[in-house]
């Protein structure tokens, strides 16, 4: 989705990123936008088991996001995600790497409380939304 829809669909997520974590919060990574770097688990590679050379790869995103000195790295897709975090933990990064739709459903409150296992001490009870008391 980077390289074939492009910068507009980059602007629409940073505008959904920007919205749900607050401008503030949002540190930029360069290069960026449709110019930014893959992971190195996406197309399959994540599942292809060539696990060395996958991490090898990645190594060009982990110290990409390591520059950007944030505590979290958010991911739009599930293969990012795993890609990130083993990264992360493989690299001794020490950032957390959270889905976006988590942090949507963090925002609106309805995020669940089985639904937190990425998110750090920080943020893992803000808005817990219990179901059974919710009537």
């Amino acid at each position: 989705m980077r390289k074939s829809y492009g910068d507009p669909i980059a602007e629409d997520l940073r505008f959904v990123v920007k919205s749900v974590v607050g401008e503030e919060n949002f540190i930029d990574m360069y290069p960026n936008r449709s110019n930014n770097f893959c992971c190195g688990g996406g197309g399959g590679f994540l599942q292809s088991g060539y696990k060395e050379q996958r991490l090898a790869y990645g190594k060009i995103k982990d110290d990409q996001v390591k520059a950007t000195g944030a505590d979290y790295c958010i991911a739009a897709c599930h293969n990012c995600h795993a890609q990130i975090h083993e990264l992360s933990e493989h690299y001794e990064g020490h950032y957390g790497v959270v889905h976006l739709w988590t942090l949507i459903a963090l925002s609106l409150g309805i995020l669940g409380p089985n639904e937190r296992e990425y998110l750090r001490d920080d943020l893992k009870e803000v808005n817990v939304f219990h179901p059974e008391t919710a009537m």
